[in-house]
């Protein structure tokens, strides 16, 4: 078992200017933009690597302080959190037909009935 080190942490973002590219034109075609926040992305997702953690303060059992806990899904604060979510929104997103941007890896356009619907994940101080 190693300490302190880590695979992959990051979860990628959309780049400014596709955002600041992409509001004018839906202004201009009047079209409807939805924005999601989702406080609990980083909770309960699956993890692929075998985590271990000491026991929390108040939760150790008396007799086994010595023994660490297994984790089997994704806690916050967890440097991996953010990463795993992005796989799985990914495999998610790809699974409605939505194709990934080649210039920018946080934006998924589909092409349905003739319209396009551009997709794009940003960050919470994003604005």
């Amino acid at each position: 078992m190693t300490w302190g080190r880590f695979e992959e942490t990051f979860s990628p973002l959309a780049m400014t200017k596709f955002i600041r590219i992409m509001l004018p034109i839906a202004a201009w075609y009047d079209y409807e933009i939805w924005q999601m926040d989702v406080k609990t992305v980083l909770l309960n997702d699956f993890i692929e690597e075998d985590i271990y953690m000491d026991q929390p303060e108040g939760f150790m059992v008396v007799g086994e302080e010595q023994k660490v806990c297994h984790l089997q899904r994704s806690i916050y604060g967890l440097k991996q959190a953010s990463r795993s979510w992005n796989i799985h929104f990914d495999e998610v997103i790809r699974g409605y037909d939505f194709v990934k941007n080649n210039l920018d890896h946080c934006v998924y356009n589909k092409i349905s009935g003739g319209c396009c619907v551009p997709s794009a994940l940003c960050g919470r101080y994003f604005w």
